[in-house]
Parts: C-alpha cells; structure tokens; sequence
C-alpha cells in the first residue's frame, strides 16, 4: 500500500462533466497534505434546434480547454495526470480522423421513445435485461444508436468522458463503468454482447474496446496546450460514469455498507462482487452498472431533491425560501401520518408539484397540504419522511436480495448536506449514517488516478487501493 503522499507530487486535474454544470479540478501537494481546488466551473444544459435536443460539443470543449489552461497557470511543479468522468449514455460520432462529426444528442430528446419500442421487436425487453442486468430506460446508448440514421451505423462513437480524453490524445476506449450503461454489455461476461449487436443490427466494430477503471490510454497531445507544466501529463479513463466516480470517492474498503448518491435522483445500493439479476433483483427493479475494480454498483433510482426542487420553483413568486432555511424550519414539525409515494410517475414530471402532491394525498384519501410559499415547511416535511421511508424500504430489499449484512451507509453529492433528510434515513434504516462529500466525483477521480499511477496498474485499478487514496483525500476538497 502507498504512503499517505505520493511518490510524485506533481499536480493531477480532473474533470466532471454534469449535465447542468461541468468542472475542471486540481489536486495539489501542498506541505505533504493534499489540497483539491475548483478552478473552472461552467454553466452546461442541452440546446433545443429543429426539433432535436442537443448538447453544444463546442461550448464543452472550449471550457474544458480553458480550464486546463488555468490548472497549468496555477501548477507550477507540473501535471502528472488528467482524467474525466460524466453523466453516461451519451456518445459522439467520429469521422476518419477521429473528430466529432456532429453535436451529441441529449438523453432526454424524444427520438428514443419511439427506437426503444423498435428494439424491443427484434430482441425481448426480458431477454435483454438476462443479458446485461440493466433497467430498461429509454435513455440508454443502445436505443440511441438505434435510433441514429444508416449512414451514421459504422461510424466509431464514443461515450462523452471518453471523448473528451480521446480529443486530448487518448486513444479511443469504452470505459467499463459508463459501457454497462449502454446496454451493450453482457453483464456476466463484462464484454460487449455480440447478440444484442447482432439482434439489433447495430454494428460492433463501431464500438469501441472497453478497459478498466484506471487505464493509462495515452499522454496530452496538441498545440492549444504548448504548456510546460501540461507537458507529458499521462491520461487516464477513470471510472469515466459519474456515479460510479462518486461510489469510488467512498473511503471504505468493506463489504458491509450501503450508498445513497443523492441529488435530484437518489440512487440506493451497494456494491458487489458479482452481478445480481435473478426473478427478485428484476422485480425490485435493481440494476446492474460498472464499478472500479471490476464489480457492481447495485441499485436502485429513486425519486430525489427533485420534488423539493420542483416546489421551490413554485414557491419562489411568494417567498424565495433556500434548501438550508427549509430544513431548518422543517425540523419543528412532527413526523407526518403518511408518507408519499414518491416514485408515483406523476411525481417524476414537471411544474406544479405541491398541486401534484396534494392530488396523490386526496387520491389515497388522505388531508391535502397547504400549497403556498408560507406552508413550504410543512409540505418539507412531508417530502423528507417520505424520502426516508423509501430509503428504508429499498435498504430492506437490498438486504435481502444481496444477503449482505449491512452495518452502515455512505451519503455522497449534494443530499450529504441534508442534515434532517440524514437524520431520519438512520432513523428509518437503522443504519450509521456517514456523510461524504458533496463533490465525491471529483474525489473519486482524483482517487483512481492515484491507484492508477502510483500502484503501476496501467490495465486497471482495484476497489481497496481506490478506497485507501479516496480516504487520503477525504479533506482534502475544495
């Protein structure tokens, strides 16, 4: 095991592309200790154009590339290393030399409703979850690709955070965790299925190699960064799906907790050492997604701060009430009688969501809430139990479907900072509830990049080296 400080100490960047903000970060050793620093952040949201949603490739790049700019200005001691990690699915087309042939899609643009349904007429939605232990989201790569016109079948394409490596210099690679978001890949078998490839029509040689968490593809090339202290920087396919970045920021090397990455979603699971995707996992809807090491992040998506979100919006005419106040005002209720549903799909849609939870509560029967801004705590309240009674109940199935004694669990990203919504998940689970950082992602990065160049795991990297340097770096956070 590596000391507490690396060999080299030279700088690392990482970065995070979010689907409303992208990041560019630096870790730097600073009197032995290390120092993780936000150096560029930008606005990110797909942009609306003929009738298709799309995200500005252009606009990404640029502030990728400026933000590389500012880690090389502020690391004088050089860059030892760059890795990038995004929300999954999404892809870019490449042309012969290896550019962009045009903007990625966005996941949330219509034309997979209908490739979806196409997919499932040539291949059974039953058949491909046996295959990849995946959740049948329409946002998937596979019915995107499907949905992409002929012309466009044997053009390579790569996932966002592997692109963005590619146009730095590395060479093309699917990463394993971001590849089982596809639902391309044979989830026993942790390699592209060619079945589903060949039931679909799409092409395999478009697809790229996949690699492990912790790969080294190649090192920083190209005249924008005619940089001294870029010079050299090795790059490296961390685990390139955010989620899984956050999970690998958790600084426990155990097999006895349970995670919850809470933000606008909530995702609920646990990691494992093999797939689970027999008659219960499916019916509880659990997936199956990459994780470093070779294992699985096993979970389930829950409806998150969202609702909370939604209703701020509709409060802020009347008092503009922040997270932090909520909370603090929310803390003098008692617990409610009843708790939502909040995975009922009219909760997962847009605008007016204290009118959409009152009309579930008269639904069941139950005393609808004030709406307005000056009842915003109580109707907190309400949202927070519900939460919470939902955490407990996919905690029990996750128990019971991986036989895991669970001991404790890990709250990442921004609903760590929740200190109610915290509270009553240890009350309702049962479990010790630990607090990670809100920026686990970047932590996570940094994490595998550490493994990856300071243990010479040049094909990969393993779950406790991760877990060791994600525990070195755990204050370290901007």
């Amino acid at each position: 095991m590596s000391e507490a400080a690396p060999r080299d100490r030279r700088a690392m960047i990482a970065i995070d592309l979010g689907a409303e903000s992208c990041r560019v970060s630096l870790l730097r050793w600073l009197n032995g200790s290390p120092h993780i620093e936000l150096v560029h952040r930008h606005p990110n949201a797909p942009v609306s154009h003929n009738g298709e949603l799309r995200w500005d490739l252009g606009q990404i790049t640029q502030q990728i590339d400026a933000g590389l700019r500012k880690c090389a200005e502020i690391a004088t001691e050089g860059v030892r290393s760059i890795a990038a990690d995004g929300w999954a699915v999404d892809y870019v087309r490449l042309d012969a030399s290896g550019r962009a042939i045009a903007d990625p899609f966005c996941y949330r643009d219509e034309r997979t409703i209908h490739s979806r349904a196409a997919v499932f007429e040539r291949i059974p939605a039953a058949r491909l979850r046996a295959i990849t232990g995946i959740e049948m989201s329409r946002i998937n790569t596979l019915y995107q690709l499907y949905a992409d016109p002929d012309q466009l079948q044997e053009r390579p394409w790569l996932t966002l955070p592997e692109y963005i490596l590619h146009r730095l210099g590395g060479r093309a690679v699917g990463e394993y965790t971001n590849a089982t978001h596809t639902q391309l890949v044979d989830a026993e078998k942790r390699s592209w299925s060619p079945e589903i490839f060949r039931e679909t029509g799409l092409v395999q040689a478009a697809a790229p190699p996949i690699v492990r968490p912790g790969t080294v593809i190649g090192k920083l090339t190209g005249e924008q960064f005619d940089l001294r202290a870029l010079a050299g920087a090795a790059l490296i396919a961390p685990a390139c799906h955010d989620t899984a970045s956050a999970i690998a920021g958790i600084p426990d090397s155990g097999d006895d907790w349970a995670y919850i990455s809470s933000g606008t979603w909530s995702l609920v699971g646990t990691v494992l050492r093999e797939p689970i995707n027999g008659e219960e996992a499916q019916a509880a809807d659990f997936t199956n997604q990459g994780a470093v090491g070779g294992r699985i992040c096993f979970h389930k998506n829950v409806n998150g701060m969202w609702l909370l979100r939604q209703c701020m919006t509709e409060w802020a005419a009347e008092i503009d009430w922040s997270i932090p106040e909520l909370i603090a005002a929310a803390e003098n209720f008692a617990p409610p009688g009843s708790v939502l549903d909040v995975d009922d799909p009219d909760l997962l849609l847009p605008g007016e969501m204290p009118a959409r939870i009152n009309r579930q509560l008269k639904r069941r029967g139950l005393q609808p809430l004030v709406e307005g801004a000056e009842a915003a705590p109580r109707m907190t309240s309400l949202i927070l139990h519900s939460l919470a009674a939902r955490y407990r109940e996919i905690v029990s199935s996750l128990a019971h479907i991986t036989g895991k004694k669970l001991r404790r669990i890990y709250i990442v990203g921004g609903g760590s900072r929740n200190t109610l919504l915290n509270r009553l998940t240890a009350a309702a689970t049962g479990l010790e509830v630990r607090c990670g950082a809100v920026e686990s992602a970047t932590i996570g990065n940094f994490a595998v990049q550490l493994a990856a160049l300071e243990d010479s795991q040049s094909d990969g990297v393993e779950a406790a080296t991760t877990a060791h340097w994600a525990q070195q770096l755990a204050s370290a956070i901007f």
